[in-house]
């Protein structure tokens, strides 16, 4: 029988699995299914398909929580692929702090330091957390491997990691992290395939999503990054504001009388797209809409892109490649065209054709032969990531989360 890991993405409201495969023989991992839970706490709606199509769209008549949910996918995965041994969950976890710079087999000590990062990624880090929780009481037997978005940026120097606070402060552990690192790890192993040494040169992803953030890569490691304590900083995003002078944060609690929870709301809540456009925070139906703030938020997002990428650049000293991943970088050709418009300054040209024709199945050049710099899209593959490492640990991998 062929061993089989489940990687998780749990959120508020949805949990987003991948079902991998790897022959006892080959170890070549295989993606067998993947879906989603929707709808969490209200209605419970799970979806989940192959290669070839739907295997099943349907909602559950239980109450709507990760308990039902988790206990529901255990059943189906034994029941669809009878043929399969479960081995281990392999979870994305958003905050690994200082504490973990790779992926680690999840034990109770694990679990406590992660929680106390809780308020470093109030959006993320509990529900990731709460997965785990759930699939210890429903499964206790089989391990569980953490896998982090900040791991990848632990190359990055010290410089890029300060704020200018006073000293003990950096010692506490407040300083830049970076996130999307599963999403920047996978582009930075999979680059190579396509452009062969020139992916060891410099290299400005930007991982264009709800969440969204920007990295600089040479020698197929980090080097600088858009995002730093938490997954605020950056790049306006969905509902998040991005870059923000913290003195009007100073001023929402000193003369507008905001609480710590009311500035967290509008931070990561009613800000970014959303608080821009007043619209949505989907990039999909602003790029959709007439209204004239729509336009403006979008405007400002490839702004920013292109500030940031400039920004980058400068720790790089230099460019030689681009590449747009991400929800928004994959499908949304009119940011990848207003974006690589502003930067016609440093020679890159798009093939205006093939950036509108593209679809996010495979990855491609859509850059024109004139171009001075490369931009790509590539469509990310966390999954891969986290089932990739998941199969190393429990193969007698590389670190079992004890210190």
């Amino acid at each position: 029988m062929s061993q089989a890991v489940l990687t998780l993405n749990s959120g508020s409201s949805s949990i987003k699995f991948a079902l991998y495969s790897a022959e006892n023989t080959s170890h070549k991992i295989s993606l067998l299914c993947q879906g989603e839970f929707e709808g969490i706490p209200t209605t419970l709606h799970f979806s989940a398909h192959d290669a070839h199509g739907n295997l099943e769209d349907k909602m559950i008549e239980e109450k709507p929580n990760f308990q039902t949910a988790l206990s529901y996918l255990l059943k189906w995965v034994n029941l669809t692929f009878p043929q399969l041994t479960l081995s281990a969950f392999g979870h994305r976890i958003v905050h690994g702090g200082e504490r973990y710079t790779e992926s680690v087999v999840i034990s109770e000590d694990v679990l406590t330091y992660l929680e106390t990062l809780s308020p470093l990624a109030p959006l993320h880090q509990p529900h990731n957390l709460a997965g785990i929780r759930t699939l210890q009481a429903l499964h206790p037997t089989l391990p569980q491997i953490a896998c982090f978005d900040t791991s990848f940026h632990h190359t990055d120097p010290r410089l890029a990691t300060l704020f200018a606070l006073p000293s003990p402060f950096w010692k506490e552990g407040i300083r830049r992290f970076g996130f999307h690192g599963l999403s920047y790890q996978y582009i930075s192993e999979t680059l190579p395939q396509y452009v062969g040494d020139k992916a060891k040169g410099r290299v400005i992803v930007a991982h264009l999503g709800h969440g969204a953030s920007m990295c600089a890569i040479k020698g197929l490691k980090s080097l600088a990054t858009t995002m730093g304590l938490t997954a605020l900083d950056g790049l306006p995003m969905g509902t998040r504001c991005g870059n923000i002078d913290p003195g009007v944060l100073l001023y929402l609690s000193s003369e507008k009388g905001y609480s710590t929870q009311e500035l967290s709301d509008l931070l990561y809540k009613k800000s970014g797209l959303l608080g821009l456009s007043g619209v949505s925070g989907d990039m999909k139906e602003l790029l959709q809409s007439k209204s004239p703030q729509a336009t403006e938020a979008i405007n400002y997002f490839c702004y920013q892109v292109r500030r940031q990428l400039a920004s980058l650049m400068a720790a790089l000293e230099g460019l030689d490649i681009i590449v747009f991943t991400g929800g928004i970088g994959e499908n949304a050709w009119q940011v990848r065209q207003k974006v690589c418009d502003g930067l016609k300054w440093l020679n890159v040209e798009l093939d205006e054709e093939l950036n509108a024709s593209f679809r996010p199945t495979a990855a491609a050049r859509i850059s024109s032969l004139e171009s001075g710099i490369a931009v790509w899209v590539i469509p990310t593959n966390e999954e891969i990531v986290i089932a990739q490492d998941v199969f190393k640990l429990i193969k007698g991998g590389r670190n079992n989360g004890t210190f």
